[in-house]
């Protein structure tokens, strides 16, 4: 039976080959997948071994206590540490944020990648952990370093002047050096700028504190012993951790890192593998069929059920494993080109070798010759049932009637099951527990896939009258070819199917959550302009006075958050000029007075209070994360305000309980005529400064629109091997059903019909299957999306869904070009078929 197994693969090699491509395509993404993932941990671990080298302890400040901040590390203990017998240095460190200004005085780093630290020079005045490029380290406060790639965008040579910002106004300072870095965060579109450690300490942290004491070991130290020692002299809140325990714990944050992206894209990898199921599937049923003769023949001369079953099982075996050997091969090029287009990016992933791991392989090859012969079992069992005598006499073995109806009745309580868990998931209002929400969207799935041949009658019927009516006989043709086999079209049409319900879906969710967020940021906002700090650092409250003065300014309006608990629950604060704020967002008070917002007495929010029970009068104890605590008095109720926040109080009553006092948001609103120009004049009220934001309403929208989109346009890049893989199993069944047709198109060639009829009615049947995925497809997806859309509601009440029908024409459009392209081969193959040659094939 192995022998026969082989013969029957290699005689129908050429039939095989789009199983084997399907098949190729879902291991390579699954290969590519887990050599991606190794090949980038394990440079994460390379370059972080390099970086932590030399690192034997390393002395941070705890986080803990009043003064945490520098955690008691100075000159003095950095001297201590340096006396301990098998010290061979100590780098005392310092780092905070800096915003470098480039040419258009914009940052010239990235918001979370705009560093600062200080420039420790060596005896030969050069600093190993940052190699300099040309001139030389900062020696004053006058002097500045940058990495090579921020001083290009600022177009400062050496010896010219740079313009940078840390929290305050826009300082002045000479470019004296520039050097490399392989910090990621730099080489991911962030900033590096050096200063001498007085300036550094000064700027960002605290005059003769460090933020960090690295502690390199002399040859032969045992490094376990030095951090004892170490520990031994460090203050209450000092913390000493081995390079080992440091090595430990970035490894542990690499792991969990490269994991979320395996896991990612595995999960993607399954898709598009669960897609091809089908398409193996519907090749061994096709062969099968066609074969009938060839099997009642093994069976004829002995061959039992269970060798039949063997024989298939095994054919499908070694078709898995060629193709899951080649899709391995090709995920060496998938890893590949997965590092480059991530960095292509701005993901700056570090170089270094491909790693294959055996496991790797052997999971590619397993998962690959796994999901082939399961396929092919159902269709190995049909192969065994098949009778000698009834056999030797058939021609093609049509499904039962019982077969379909037990289909329909499985699928029926499926798709029901399905459909009940997704309108209870419509009735709740929260995301606590996806389990419904995932089980409903899974059956839901699977009852349509299986009962997909009762519904291709109706939809393929329709699309066959159209056809019919536009092409004649060929449409009439297509039309009965497409529904002659209900499962064979079902099979087909279910792995486009799949794609487009997951691209659907995920469409009408990011639409409407881009709609929703447009709503949230512009029906409570009524100032024009939105001036912030990157990074979320602040500003000075002397900013909103100076955008106030402006003469084109009608009011500017500063917003201070805090938080606090009370009952046990968090909740949000915000302090600003209550009797301004009206000016630039739009309060509803539904009870009491915004101008009795003073002193003690705050506004809540009218969910806040019904949540806590409160009204005007109300007293609302509070503990303040500062651990301070006061009772506040509610003498206002507004209407929610995605503006505001939980309590509205005055500036004075949050003030105390802020670590600096910092506007972290002013509110501008523009005097009549006057917002269109108003942006560049708040720039440079404020001296050009890269660290303030100026945002007008539709930046704002752009912004948070701005990662829906992204995300969305990653998972439709995703999606699209088993979309590929969806139309290579329609070029395949067009292609084997060709082959099995050879007879009857020689037949209708011999009574008149052309070549062209025939290209004509294999593109139209190819169109009819394509279409009816996808009509599946963007139903189940649209009920996917309205149903579970409403577990947004409790965190994002303004989300409603939205129906793009736009994007769903385009999907239907793509759909009908699937259709026509999958055709061309299978039609051109069939229109050349020899008359005489195809009327004598058996």
């Amino acid at each position: 039976m192995f022998r026969t197994a082989l013969r029957n693969l290699l005689a129908h090699r050429t039939r095989l080959l789009m199983t084997a491509l399907a098949v190729l395509l879902g291991t390579a993404f699954v290969s590519g997948t887990l050599i991606f993932s190794d090949s980038v941990g394990q440079a994460f671990r390379n370059k972080m071994a390099r970086s932590l080298d030399d690192v034997a302890v390393s002395v941070t400040a705890s986080g803990r206590g009043p003064d945490a901040e520098g955690g008691g590390l100075d000159t003095r203990l950095a001297d201590r540490i340096r006396a301990l017998p098998g010290v061979a240095s100590v780098r005392p460190s310092v780092t905070g944020t800096v915003t470098v200004a480039d040419r258009n005085n914009d940052p010239a780093g990235s918001e979370w990648g705009s560093d600062g630290a200080n420039y420790v020079p060596g005896k030969d005045g050069k600093d190993s952990r940052y190699p300099l490029v040309s001139g030389r380290g900062p020696a004053s406060a006058g002097e500045v370093v940058l990495d090579t790639r921020t001083a290009a965008k600022t177009g400062a040579k050496i010896g010219g002047t740079v313009r940078l910002a840390v929290d305050g106004p826009v300082m002045t300072k000479k470019l004296v050096g520039t050097v490399e870095t392989d910090d990621p965060r730099v080489g991911a579109g962030g900033s590096l700028a050096l200063f001498d450690t007085a300036t550094a300490q000064k700027l960002l942290g605290r005059p003769g504190a460090f933020g960090e004491l690295v502690v390199s070991a002399a040859p032969g130290t045992d490094r376990n012993a030095l951090t004892a020692k170490v520990r031994s002299l460090l203050p209450e809140h000092a913390l000493a951790r081995s390079g080992a325990e440091l090595t430990a714990e970035q490894s542990k944050v690499i792991d969990n890192e490269t994991s979320t992206i395996r896991k990612t894209f595995l999960v993607f990898a399954g898709i598009s593998l669960f897609v091809g199921v089908f398409i193996v599937a519907n090749t061994f049923t096709m062969l099968i069929a066609q074969r009938t003769r060839e099997i009642a023949l093994l069976r004829a001369v002995g061959a039992s059920r269970r060798q039949v079953v063997r024989s298939v099982m095994i054919e499908a075996g070694l078709l898995g494993l060629v193709a899951s050997a080649a899709g391995f091969l090709l995920g060496l090029g998938v890893a590949v080109g997965m590092r480059s287009l991530l960095n292509a990016n701005g993901a700056q992933l570090p170089d270094g070798p491909l790693i294959v791991e055996p496991g790797s392989a052997l999971t590619a090859l397993g998962v690959g010759v796994l999901v082939t012969v399961l396929s092919a079992w159902l269709p190995s069992r049909k192969a065994a049932r098949i009778a000698p005598v009834e056999a030797l006499a058939a021609v093609d073995a049509p499904a039962t009637t019982r077969s379909l109806v037990v289909r329909n009745t499985i699928g029926a309580v499926l798709t029901g099951l399905g459909v009940a868990a997704m309108l209870y998931v419509s009735t709740l209002d929260n995301a606590r527990d996806l389990t419904v929400p995932m089980a409903g969207s899974a059956l839901t799935l699977t009852g349509v896939i299986v009962l997909a041949p009762l519904l291709s009658r109706p939809v393929v019927h329709l699309f066959g009258r159209i056809a019919t009516r536009v092409s004649g006989v060929s449409g009439t043709l297509a039309r009965r070819n497409a529904l002659r086999n209900p499962r064979r079209t079902a099979a087909t049409a279910s792995a486009l199917m799949i794609g487009l319900t997951l691209i659907t879906g995920l469409t009408v969710t990011a639409v409407s959550a881009d709609r929703g967020v447009d709503r949230m940021g512009n029906q409570d906002l009524t100032a024009d302009y939105k001036v912030s700090s990157s990074g979320f650092r602040g500003l000075a409250p002397e900013t909103t006075r100076t955008l106030a003065k402006l003469p084109d300014v009608a009011a500017a309006v500063s917003l201070r958050p805090t938080g606090f608990e009370s009952a046990g629950t968090p909740a949000g604060l915000r302090g600003t000029d209550v009797r301004a704020v009206g000016e630039v967002t739009a309060v509803k008070v539904v009870k009491g007075s915004l101008a009795d917002v003073r002193g003690k007495g705050v506004a809540v929010a009218e969910d806040y209070a019904k949540k806590r029970g409160l009204t005007v009068g109300s007293e609302l104890p509070m503990t303040f994360y500062d651990g301070k605590k006061a009772t506040a008095r509610v003498v206002a109720v507004h209407a929610k305000n995605d503006v505001l926040s939980d309590v509205l109080a005055a500036d004075s009553f949050v003030d105390p309980h802020l670590d600096r006092v910092r506007d972290f948001e002013i509110l501008v609103k523009a005097a009549p005529g006057k917002a269109a120009a108003l942006s560049e004049k708040i720039k440079e009220a404020l001296g050009g400064n890269p660290l303030v934001k100026v945002e007008s309403r539709d930046d704002l929208r752009r912004e948070a629109a701005g990662d829906i989109d992204d995300v969305l346009f990653m998972m439709y890049g995703l999606l699209g091997m088993a979309v590929v893989i969806a139309v290579i199993g329609v070029v395949n069944t067009l292609a084997m059903s060709v082959f099995e047709r050879t007879r009857e198109i020689g037949m209708l060639r011999a009574i008149g019909l052309a070549r062209s009829g025939v290209k004509q009615m294999v593109r139209l049947e190819s169109v009819m299957i394509a279409m009816f995925g996808a009509v599946l497809g963007v139903a189940v997806g649209l009920f996917l999306a309205w149903s579970g859309g409403h577990l947004l509601r409790s965190s994002f009440p303004e989300y409603e869904m939205v129906v793009p029908w736009g994007r769903i024409g385009v999907f239907l459009l793509l759909a009908l070009a699937v259709g026509v392209l999958a055709a061309v081969w299978p039609a051109r193959r069939a229109a050349r078929l020899n008359m005489l040659e195809s009327i004598g094939a058996q």
